[in-house]
């Protein structure tokens, strides 16, 4: 498995090309990033070099598409969509992800009904070019009554969702905070088979009642309640090799330095790492 940083939890990052050159310096080996912003920034084979200077693939790179909201705003996203993918696969990226939240203003029917669509239409123009989507369900209590109706919150609920949309490149984003306010355990990992899991988030969680985590309260990885060996463990046992990439969500940006945030965060991913051997 693969040490993993994305922007969140490090601070004032200027740039993704910044992000980069501090995930190679404290020996990370995938980033999640803008692809198509680099590549247009600069060209794909600059990319490609600057990844392969730093010991780098590409976790996850960014979606790009607002499913969730007016037909306008998906149709706008989805007009460059074949763009993000052809810059994704001219670095050599592999994987995206949107997030699901767990209640909506809309009549959750309808609302599964329109998302399913406009899902589907995106994965079949990823697949055209060999990546896949991720989605990720989120757990955390105070988000499943923020709006209106309940929505999908669950891995058995996200996985019958991605057999209603039926792209066979489609599969899940596992975030081990969703998966703490979840409840679930070990074996729930374990049942499911890999190819199931396109990428996962690490962060972790307060000393606070489950019920009482925030979305946007997480701590680093190893810092909070968290089981995460058995995460970790639970990955490492159905043959995960993909990315872990942190993502730490909180109230007030850390105001430290990125150097020092990236030091802190190899500090953190050396001590769980080593608990299953990595």
């Amino acid at each position: 498995m693969l040490r993993g940083l994305t922007r969140a939890g490090m601070g004032d990052i200027e740039s993704d090309e910044q992000l980069i050159e501090l995930a190679g310096q404290y020996g990370f080996q995938a980033v999640d990033v803008d692809v198509r912003g680099l590549v247009e920034r600069s060209s794909a084979e600059k990319v490609k070099e600057l990844l392969e200077r730093n010991g780098l693939v590409i976790g996850n790179f960014g979606f790009g598409v607002e499913w969730r909201t007016s037909e306008e705003k998906f149709r706008e996203g989805l007009s460059r969509l074949a763009q993000t993918a052809a810059a994704a696969q001219a670095v050599g990226a592999k994987n995206c992800c949107t997030y699901i939240l767990p209640s909506t203003d809309q009549k959750a029917a309808h609302f599964m009904a329109l998302a399913t669509r406009r899902l589907r239409t995106c994965a079949q123009i990823l697949d055209a070019f060999g990546l896949r989507l991720g989605l990720e369900f989120v757990g955390p209590h105070h988000l499943r009554t923020k709006w209106a109706n309940p929505f999908i919150w669950t891995v058995d609920e996200t996985l019958d969702w991605i057999d209603a949309i039926g792209q066979k490149n489609v599969g899940l984003l596992y975030d081990s905070f969703h998966w703490y306010t979840n409840g679930l355990t070990v074996a729930d990992i374990e049942k499911l088979d890999v190819s199931q899991i396109v990428h996962v988030h690490i962060n972790d969680a307060p000393d606070v009642p489950m019920e009482e985590a925030l979305d946007n309260g997480r701590v680093y990885p190893g810092e909070g309640v968290i089981d995460l060996t058995g995460f970790l463990r639970g990955l490492q046992n159905i043959g995960y090799k993909g990315a872990i990439s942190q993502e730490i969500l909180a109230q007030k940006k850390p105001t430290d330095a990125p150097e020092i945030l990236a030091q802190h965060s190899k500090a953190c991913f050396d001590k769980v790492f080593g608990t299953v051997g990595l």
